[in-house]
């Protein structure tokens, strides 16, 4: 058998040398089938014939000494070893460098040297891994025989699925030379057919062609001849646009025949057309004609070639009168018809008439855009001097539903203005205008509810209680319903809202803290007390002023302490719920809207409120208690014979304030009463060790009064006099009394007393101590600062004796017979 070229493809097809050789000579299948068996057995029994001479490489060794020739091995075993070569080598091409560059150990190298491998692995191995080594390639090469047989099987497969193709196709093709032939043959034969019916109809073709020439060149020349009194019809019933396109369709015609055949037909059809320039040029610049007809004559003119550039300024004169006409009116829109069609119609017909400029002037753009953006900008300025009045949002989602509209069918005919991104620009100034404008009248609302407390010319001022309801409703109702307005606005779908919607976010957010602070501003010029501000609000002035005023201040404490406490939550909620979102302002301009900020505004203001409602009543009193102190003459006083009159001012005032604060503060808790108090809460001076020591001889009293008076302090347990106004009534009315109580004592200090002017101070402070303990909190305070205005004016003094117990209280009951009488009278 002649050896076979080795194949340079690897896989199962590159090991098929051997058959496809018969299948190329044409074996049959029987044949090929018994060289395989033949070839497996012979492969089988030469490997292992191999390994045995392999291992009898010693005798084979000094064979070649002797100078004896190997034993040549033959061409099937030739051809198995390049078949196992191809099938381990990665690439058959490179086969031989590698060979080159492997080692000679390398039993999978096509130069393996037997011999040196069983030296070198007799050199390196005990006989128990010689054995281990025998078993080894015992394995490998049953599985390199299993595998060959299983490439050898996947080869049969697909040697037999190539034979049935082929005899598939053979028995497929075998008649389809012969159809082919016969089609051949009448497709001859439809084209010689084809050939003789051209033939026989080329004479008769050219002379049907040469007629329908003719005819068209009748027709023509028949339309040239009826071409005057066509234009003199289009005259008549005035269709100008036909006339000029019969007229520009006879032009080539009269160009070249003109001066011969056709010259009284183009003098008439001339004469018709200088008529129809005319009537072109007369609607072009008739002011009853709209703006589409004069644009539809200026292309006719422009079709007969006549000069309408200079008159590219009258016209745009008349598109810019168009636009003055052009007016929205925000009334009519939101009407209850909502009839708008005429402001539709003329924005429609300003459209085409952009149109057909554009068509007749193409250089015309950038002042048709600059028009355009005229009539946009002056609609968007018109809905913010609307939006400046107080409307709802409905009002203002109809006006801008119509201008969107209007930029829309303008965008359509001129693209290159990009009015949608110019009416953005505009329509942001006329929503914040609107929120600013929403904030700014729920100002006024508030303020308008505060200053009924100061109304004057005889108006029926309203009650404290009654102006804080109002004020709070305002506030809290007032912030609720507008927030509800802007969510209205944000839930429209409408283009230029959905597209504003993250601004208007931060516009609400920043106008909500802006509005809080302007609140806060507003309240402390409200609490200020310049005559012109009163008078620039028309309010009242004099004693019933200022009792207003200081109502208006307590309302005030209340209102703010309402608004940190009440409504800056729920607006929080509001704001969370349907206004989160906004990133306009970026994270280093931090929140719009800071609540935490605000209610410590109105909180410090609270405060601040309280304690000047609480000066400005001190002021009053003081000032009645000053007089008190300041108008007699206490060094000659007489003795006293009953509670002088200035008690029943101070307890008067004190029944004002109390029922101005009931009006407005809650009701408190009393606290430092004197059956709670663990001590003595009164001066040691008013007990009857003081009472007893003060009847002592002047001398004697004199002398130790100083050391009586510090060491009572000592011995004394500490009573707080000043705490913390509270938004209470207790503390506020407390506070008052205590300061009020610190004043007299301060006025005491200045006059010098007799006997008698000491024992008066005594009679009204001992029967102070009644009424004052209903109305305060404090009463140990109270009666701490009542013993101090006694002991300050015993020190101020020349002889300072108290009355007997008895005298005092006989001046007390017989004033308190005389005010309950009094009280008796007033109520029957």
């Amino acid at each position: 058998m002649s050896s076979q070229p080795r194949s340079t493809r690897h896989g199962p097809t590159s090991h098929v040398g051997p058959f496809s050789t018969h299948l190329e000579h044409g074996h049959s299948l029987s044949t090929f089938n018994k060289d395989q068996t033949r070839f497996t057995t012979f492969h089988r029994s030469e490997r292992e014939r191999s390994w045995f001479n392999r291992h009898n490489r010693g005798n084979e060794k000094r064979k070649k000494k002797m100078g004896t020739d190997e034993v040549p091995m033959d061409d099937k075993a030739k051809r198995m070893r390049d078949l196992l070569s191809s099938f381990y080598s990665p690439d058959p091409s490179n086969s031989n460098t590698t060979s080159r560059n492997a080692s000679l150990d390398d039993i999978n190298s096509t130069s393996f040297d037997p011999d040196q491998y069983m030296n070198i692995l007799a050199y390196k191995s005990n006989l128990e891994g010689l054995l281990q080594r025998h078993v080894e390639m015992a394995a490998e090469i049953k599985n390199l025989d299993t595998d060959l047989q299983m490439l050898v099987y996947e080869n049969y497969n697909k040697f037999i699925s190539a034979t049935d193709t082929i005899k598939r196709m053979k028995s497929n093709i075998s008649g389809m030379e012969a159809n082919m032939e016969q089609l051949l043959e009448k497709i001859m034969s439809v084209q010689s057919r084809s050939d003789n019916v051209n033939t026989s109809l080329f004479d008769k073709r050219e002379h049907i062609e040469k007629v329908h020439r003719t005819c068209n060149l009748l027709r023509k020349v028949q339309f040239i001849y009826d071409l005057p009194d066509r234009l003199g019809k289009c005259i008549k019933s005035e269709a100008y646009a036909d006339a000029v396109r019969f007229y520009t369709g006879a032009m080539p015609i009269f160009k070249a025949y003109g001066d011969s055949s056709f010259r009284d037909c183009k003098q008439a059809s001339e004469e018709a057309m200088t008529i129809i320039v005319k009537n072109l040029q007369g609607k072009l610049f008739s002011d009853s004609e709209s703006i589409q007809v004069r644009a539809d004559a200026a292309v006719l003119l422009k079709q007969l070639d006549f000069p309408v550039d200079n008159l590219k300024t009258k016209l745009f004169e008349k598109l810019e009168q168009s636009i003055t006409d052009i007016r929205l009116n925000p009334i009519e829109i939101n009407n209850a018809s909502r009839d708008y069609s005429a402001h539709e119609a003329a924005v429609h017909e300003f459209v085409e008439a952009v149109r057909a400029f554009r068509v007749i002037f193409p250089d015309s753009d950038e002042q048709l855009v600059k028009l355009a953006e005229d009539l946009v900008t002056k609609n968007f300025v018109i809905a913010e001097e609307y939006v400046k009045t107080r409307i709802c949002p409905d009002d203002l989602l109809g006006v801008l539903r119509v201008i969107w509209n209007d930029v829309l069918l303008i965008d359509e005919v001129l693209q290159e203005a990009a009015l949608s991104n110019h009416s953005l620009e505009a329509a942001k100034v006329v929503l914040m205008s609107f929120v600013r404008s929403e904030f700014s009248h729920l100002l006024q609302d508030i303020s308008g509810s505060l200053l009924q407390i100061l109304k004057k010319d005889g108006a029926e001022q309203c009650s404290l209680d009654v102006v804080l309801d109002a004020s709070t409703k305002s506030v809290l109702q007032g912030s609720l319903n507008v927030l509800l307005d802007f969510r209205k606005i944000l839930d429209e779908n409408s283009g230029i809202v959905v597209r504003l919607r993250e601004l208007i976010i931060d516009w609400v957010q920043e106008g909500l803290q802006d509005f809080f602070t302007k609140l806060e501003d507003q309240f402390l010029l409200l609490s200020g007390r310049s005559n012109s501000s009163i008078q620039a609000h028309g309010l009242a002035e004099g004693a019933q002023g200022d009792k207003a005023f200081a109502g208006l201040v307590l309302v005030l404490a209340q209102l703010s302490a309402f608004i940190e406490q009440t409504v800056i939550p729920k607006v929080t909620e509001e704001i969370a719920s349907s206004f989160s979102g906004g990133s306009i302002r970026g994270h280093e301009s931090g929140p719009a809207f800071v609540p935490g900020e605000i209610c410590r505004k109105f909180r410090s203001a609270g405060e601040k409120f309280l304690h000047l409602y609480v000066n400005m009543r001190t002021q009053r009193i003081s000032f009645l208690l000053k007089k008190r102190f300041t108008t007699p003459n206490w060094v000659k006083h007489k003795e006293p014979r009953e509670v002088h009159m200035f008690v029943d001012l101070f307890l008067q005032e004190l029944e004002g304030i109390v029922k101005e604060v009931k009006q407005i503060l809650p009701q408190g808790r009393r606290k430092h009463r004197r059956t709670d108090s663990n001590g003595s809460s009164a001066s040691s001076r008013s007990n009857p060790l003081r009472e007893e020591k003060l009847g002592r001889s002047n001398t004697q009293r004199a002398r130790s009064q100083l050391l009586e008076t510090h060491l009572a302090k000592l011995f004394k347990q500490k009573v707080e006099i000043f705490n913390k106004v509270e938004y209470t009534q207790e503390s506020v009315v407390t506070t008052l009394v205590k300061l009020c109580l610190k004043s007299l004592q301060e006025f005491a200090r200045l006059q010098t007393f007799n006997r008698s002017g000491f024992q008066q101070i005594q009679v009204d402070i001992q029967f102070l101590r009644i009424p004052l303990r209903d109305i305060v909190e404090d009463e140990a305070a109270i009666d701490f600062l009542l013993d101090e205005v006694i002991v300050a004016t015993a020190e101020r003094c020349l002889d300072p004796v108290p009355l007997e117990p008895p005298i005092l209280d006989k001046l007390i009951r017989a004033k308190l017979a005389k005010t309950e009488q009094q009280n008796t009278d007033s109520s029957s």
